[in-house]
C-alpha cells in the first residue's frame, strides 16, 4: 500500500468560506472579528426558559433552505446546509467550478470535514416527532443515514460531483484542525489534487444543551448579556458557551495552484497532535501534551518558536482550559510565548466544537492576508495565570508571515497546525 509513495508536495489554501455567528462570508466573519463584534446572543431556534443557559453563539438570517433542494429539506441535519454555503463560497473563491470538471478532475477532487456532533441535533428532532409527538409519519425516511457522521462529507460530494475520497475526521474539537491536516496528507503524497476541507457543527438542541448543561462547562452567569458572556482568560470566565458554525477551505498542491493563477492564503507546512491519555473531558494539569502538539507542528514546519509571529488560541473560557493552554504555550514556545500576540476567536463565536480548529485557522488566515491582529474581546482583567499576550478587546496592526493554530478536544486529543506565507 505504501510502496509507491512520492517526495512530499507542497499543499496551500486558494479558497475561503464560512458560516458563522458573526454573520454569513469570510467578509462578515472577518470584519465582525476586527471589530470586536459578539455573535453570541438568545437561543431562538427552541424554547429555553427552563434552561441554566439561554444563549449561544448562532448563525444569524441564515437561508438554510436556500441551500437545499426542496425535497431534501426535512432530510438532512443543519450541519448540512452549513457545509454547503461555506464550500460554495470556498469554490467561488478559488475560481474552481465543478460543473466544468471532466471525470479525471471530479475524481481526484475529494471532500474530509471535521465534525464533533454531526447529525445529533437532527437525530434529536426525529426522536422527539415519533416518540413524543407520535407522528412516525413526520420523521425522515433518512434518519439513519443523515444521523451518522459519515454522511456529512457524502453531502458535499454529491452536491458538487466529487467523486474523490469523502471522508469525515470526528475527534471532538480537534475535528476540523485534524480534517485540515488529513486533507492536507492525501495531497502532499499525491493521492489527491485537490480537497474540500474544514468543520461543520450545530450542536444547538435541547437534549445537547442539557448534556453540556450537566457536564457544568458552560457559563450560567451571562445570560442578560450575551455579548459578555465568552471570557477566555479572564479573571472572571466562568464556562464557555456553546457555537454552531462552518469554515470550509479548498486545498490544492502547490505547483497546480500556480499554474491556474491562483490566489494563495497560506502555505500548511506543519501538523502535530497528541493525546493526554488522561480523562473524558477535562486536561492534565501539566500541559505537556498540547505543548507536544504545537512543537511537534513547529518541527514538521522547520520553524523555531521566535519564528511564529501569531497564535490562535483554543481559549474556551472555561478555568481550567485557559490556565492549561497558557502553561502549554509556555511549555511549547519557551521565552518567545511572551512575546507573541495571540487572540482567542470563541470570545466573538462561541464553542462551535469540531468546527472549533478550522474557525481558528480563518481568523489566522485573514490576519495573514491584512495584517491586523483579531482581538480576544471581554477581556476586561485577565486572570493571573493567563499572563501572555492574548490581544485584549481591541485589534492590532502586525505583519503575519508564520501562524500557528492551536486545538485542545474532549478525550485529552491535542492537535495544531503551522501555517505560512509561501516562498517561491
Amino acid at each position: 500500500m505504501l510502496r509507491n509513495l512520492r517526495q512530499p508536495r507542497r499543499v496551500v489554501i486558494t479558497g475561503l468560506g464560512c458560516v458563522t455567528p458573526l454573520g454569513v462570508g469570510r467578509e462578515a466573519f472577518w470584519g465582525g472579528l476586527v471589530r470586536g463584534e459578539s455573535g453570541v446572543r438568545r437561543i431562538e431556534g427552541f424554547d429555553v426558559s427552563g434552561s441554566p443557559v439561554r444563549i449561544a453563539g448562532q448563525v444569524p438570517n441564515f437561508d438554510w433552505e436556500g441551500e437545499l433542494k426542496a425535497k431534501d429539506r426535512r432530510h438532512v441535519a443543519r450541519t448540512v446546509p452549513l457545509a454547503l454555503a461555506a464550500a460554495r463560497e470556498a469554490l467561488d473563491d478559488a475560481r474552481l467550478h465543478p460543473s466544468d470538471f471532466s471525470t479525471e478532475e471530479r475524481r481526484a477532487f475529494g471532500v474530509v470535514l471535521g465534525t464533533g456532533g454531526g447529525g445529533l441535533e437532527f437525530t434529536e428532532r426525529q426522536y422527539e416527532q415519533y416518540f413524543k409527538r407520535g407522528d412516525s409519519a413526520a420523521a425522515s425516511v433518512y434518519t439513519i443515514p443523515s444521523s451518522t457522521h459519515g454522511g456529512l462529507s457524502s453531502e458535499l460530494s454529491m452536491a458538487f460531483g466529487l467523486r474523490g475520497l469523502s471522508h469525515i475526521v470526528s475527534t471532538g474539537c480537534t475535528s476540523s484542525t485534524d480534517a485540515v491536516a488529513y486533507a492536507a496528507q492525501h495531497i502532499a503524497l499525491g493521492r489527491q489534487e485537490a480537497m474540500l476541507a474544514g468543520g461543520s457543527d450545530a450542536p444547538l438542541a435541547p437534549g445537547i444543551l442539557a448534556g453540556f448543561c450537566l457536564m457544568k462547562v458552560l457559563t450560567e452567569d451571562w445570560n442578560d448579556e450575551p455579548a459578555r458572556a465568552s471570557r477566555p482568560f479572564s479573571r472572571d470566565r466562568s464556562g464557555m458557551v456553546l457555537g454552531e458554525g462552518s469554515w470550509v477551505y479548498v486545498l490544492e498542491e502547490y505547483e497546480r495552484a500556480r499554474r491556474r493563477g491562483a490566489n494563495v492564503y497560506a502555505e500548511i507546512s506543519g501538523y502535530g497532535a497528541t493525546c493526554d491519555a488522561y480523562h473524558r473531558v477535562r486536561l492534565e494539569d501539566t500541559g505537556e501534551e498540547p505543548a507536544r502538539a504545537m512543537r511537534l507542528a513547529l518541527q514538521d514546519a522547520g520553524r523555531a518558536p521566535e519564528e511564529v509571529d501569531y497564535v490562535n488560541l483554543h481559549g474556551t473560557s472555561t478555568v481550567l482550559n485557559d490556565r492549561i493552554e497558557t502553561r502549554a504555550l509556555k511549555l511549547a514556545l519557551g521565552e518567545a510565548a511572551h512575546h507573541i500576540p495571540m487572540s482567542g476567536t470563541k470570545s466573538q463565536i462561541g464553542h462551535p466544537q469540531g468546527a472549533s480548529g478550522a474557525a481558528g485557522l480563518a481568523a489566522a488566515l485573514c490576519a495573514m492576508q491584512t495584517g491586523v491582529i483579531p482581538p480576544t474581546i471581554n477581556l476586561d482583567e485577565p486572570a493571573p495565570e493567563c499572563d501572555l499576550d492574548y490581544t485584549p478587546n481591541q485589534a492590532r496592526e502586525r505583519e503575519v508571515r508564520v501562524a500557528l493554530c492551536n486545538c485542545i478536544g474532549f478525550g485529552s486529543k491535542n492537535s495544531a497546525l503551522v501555517v505560512e506565507r509561501p516562498s517561491e
